[in-house]
């Protein structure tokens, strides 16, 4: 892997060397930050047969893990974690030190926005690291036999709306736990009220050097944004065997 913008760099080549140069790059900076990470094909597709890690690649799998390992929380739509079948995070082999060394806990916190409340099971029976725990953001409106059923697994279900999730209310919670590097892995319909909301930071994408054709979603799915689409500024550029990670800013 090499970074091409701001400044050319080659990173090492050994996979510890390689996870704290990429977090080095990482980085988040001070305040409360929301930082998007999704992936399409050359074509705008979000996913290859229904799941987004058809499109990716073992360099993309590495800065995925950092990035994660970089956040205090992780944020998915209840759509997207059964797709991609979530659980809680991992821990990063080569990062759990410094994040034991910085008084975090082991992984970050999951953040599950759901208005029916239907989980996957990794989800609701594996554990979570202390202190790691899962939220689930859902609606006063959610079904309450649905949220008695995800509370009996011991998951915290915090209501951010009235019919749907409203994006800054739920930001406002986590940012009231100490939850600052936020991190949305999406879907694209999660993704697109967040860029609606104007709460997005920060917009990590990975260009697979792959066409699919097809009806897939884009990065983003929801009504237009306005009269004007949204200019972005391009922060950071990376490469590795064909693919681009790109770090894109609202401009």
């Amino acid at each position: 892997m090499e970074r091409l913008l701001p400044t050319p760099e080659r990173a090492p080549a050994d996979e510890a060397g390689l996870a704290h140069w990429l977090a080095r790059a990482y980085a988040y900076p001070p305040g409360f930050h929301v930082r998007a990470n999704m992936v399409a094909s050359l074509d705008g597709a979000s996913v290859w047969r229904s799941r987004s890690g058809g499109l990716s690649g073992p360099a993309d799998q590495a800065l995925l893990a950092v990035l994660r390992a970089l956040a205090d929380v992780i944020v998915v739509g209840a759509e997207t974690a059964r797709r991609e079948r979530y659980g809680p995070a991992e821990e990063h082999p080569h990062l759990l030190a410094s994040r034991l060394a910085a008084g975090r806990p082991r992984t970050p916190a999951l953040a599950v926005v759901s208005r029916r409340l239907d989980l996957p099971p990794p989800l609701l029976e594996q554990p979570a690291p202390p202190g790691a725990g899962t939220l689930v953001f859902t609606t006063r409106s959610a079904p309450p036999d649905a949220r008695r059923a995800v509370e009996r697994h011991g998951l915290e279900v915090v209501e951010a709306g009235e019919e749907r999730v409203e994006v800054h209310r739920m930001l406002e919670v986590l940012a009231g736990r100490g939850m600052r590097a936020v991190l949305t892995e999406g879907g694209p319909r999660l993704l697109a009220q967040f860029q609606a909301a104007g709460a997005l930071d920060e917009l990590c994408l990975t260009l697979s050097p792959l066409v699919t054709a097809g009806d897939a979603p884009r990065i983003l799915r929801g009504p237009a944004l306005g009269p004007d689409p949204q200019p972005m500024r391009l922060e950071g550029l990376l490469a590795d065997d064909s693919f681009l990670f790109t770090r894109y800013a609202p401009g």
